[in-house]
């Protein structure tokens, strides 16, 4: 007899139909926004990196079916080895002859086109480690300085990843991390102080090397700076500003024909403006909100504290690197490099993101993980400090117990013996 298969939450449903859509939609804008410049340069025929793009893709996205269908018994057991390989990859990177460099960052490792990025794989990574520790530690939100271990593994991942320089994916993680203790309960308070406190040294990291220094004085006058540092922010702009409410059509952009940087990768966006008019940009936001509405439905309803975090975790991955590539793109905020999830050029990201994507898909169908939740140092020394107390009490108690019964029988002895003594004086 054939087993019955329970059907999907709506929230499943919504979560994988928009994934599809995404991918369907990155595979035809990577093909147009890179077709013309490997056209134009020579490379090809048009079709590599979209070729490579739907490779990956597949690849992705078997590996989320498989995360998607097995127990989330297993993303527990692997956040130690894919932490700490992430962090040895990572150190990797700045060694000499592992790194490799390209316009002038050195952010990934590999050979030929065999090439992936370590800063994406952390940042699935981080999130896995924080919603394990947060479910397994909340007394960690109780004081502030109880969340030394996660600030310590965070802040030491986003510090490698900033040298490499990558500032964008180190934004991202900080994003996520702040909205994953947010769902864990950590005061507003707490994150008003970290926030200002993190601001303050992003723009202290800013203004240490001249290329940062440049990027943030342009970013808030682009078109003062169109020939040198605006020229891309200026360019996308341009793009999505000649595309207007409809677009000129697909495949007939003029800005990826070798005048935006970055058209099919970081700037896909701005093609999609351009080709696809307002309409193309708000029906991809649509697509994010979907996702989004998905996700944070399924940390509401997830069962156990480490499924809630995971699904809240890997949500508000999608959305920080969403809304901080548009918000680059639009001219809102300082370029960054940071890719649009599962529609820009990316094999590691994009593969990183459908493996988040299947893990938030098994925590949609139900999966659940019950981890033993360990007693925090603040319980363990609580615990001994009302032993302690308990025991000074009863040893004082006790002391001042044994002198009154001391007290009590010689007043007793002298009241008996003087009793005495009258009765015998009496009955002389």
């Amino acid at each position: 007899m054939a087993r019955r298969r329970h059907p999907h939450s709506i929230e499943h449903n919504i979560l994988i139909t928009a994934t599809l859509c995404l991918l369907a939609a990155g595979a035809v804008m990577v093909f147009s926004a890179s077709s013309a410049r490997t056209l134009l340069s020579g490379q090809g025929d048009g079709t590599s990196f979209m070729v490579r793009y739907v490779m990956y893709g597949a690849i992705g996205f078997a590996l989320m079916q498989v995360l998607a269908r097995r127990g989330l018994e297993i993303v527990p057991r692997l956040t130690g080895p894919l932490l700490a390989a992430s962090f040895v990859c990572l150190v990797l990177v700045k060694v000499p002859g592992f790194g490799v460099s390209v316009n002038g960052a050195r952010r990934w490792l590999g050979a030929g086109p065999l090439v992936f990025q370590p800063s994406e794989i952390m940042k699935l990574a981080l999130v896995l480690y924080a919603a394990k520790l947060l479910a397994e530690r909340p007394q960690v939100l109780r004081r502030p300085q109880t969340l030394g271990p996660l600030g310590l593994v965070a802040g030491s991942a986003v510090l490698l990843i900033a040298s490499q320089p990558d500032l964008g994916t180190a934004l991202v993680i900080c994003f996520t991390m702040a909205a994953m203790l947010v769902a864990a309960g950590m005061p507003i308070r707490w994150l008003m102080a970290a926030t200002g406190a993190g601001s303050v040294l992003v723009f202290l990291y800013a203004m240490t090397a001249p290329y940062r220094r440049d990027r943030l004085m342009t970013f808030l006058d682009p078109w003062a700076h169109a020939g040198n540092e605006g020229f891309q922010s200026v360019q996308g702009q341009i793009a999505i500003g000649s595309g207007g409410l409809f677009g000129r059509g697909l495949g007939e952009s003029l800005q990826k024909n070798l005048f935006l940087p970055e058209a099919h990768t970081d700037f896909i966006l701005a093609i999609v403006g351009e080709e696809l008019g307002v309409v193309g940009i708000c029906g991809i936001l649509f697509l994010y909100g979907l996702v989004a509405y998905a996700g944070l439905r399924v940390a509401k309803n997830a069962r156990g504290t480490y499924a809630k975090l995971l699904a809240a975790g890997i949500t508000s991955l999608f959305l920080s690197q969403a809304m901080l590539n548009v918000f680059t793109v639009l001219g809102l905020a300082p370029l960054t490099g940071v890719p649009l999830p599962f529609i820009s050029y990316g094999s590691t990201n994009l593969i990183v993101l459908l493996l988040g994507m299947g893990v938030l898909l098994n925590v949609a169908a139900g999966g659940n993980v019950k981890l033993r939740v360990l007693p925090g140092p603040s319980a363990a020394e609580r615990s001994v400090s009302a032993d302690a107390t308990g025991r000074k009490a009863d040893v004082s108690g006790s002391r001042r117990d044994g002198s009154n019964d001391r007290d009590r029988r010689r007043r007793d002895s002298r009241a008996r013996g003087a009793g005495a003594g009258s009765r015998r004086r009496a009955a002389g």
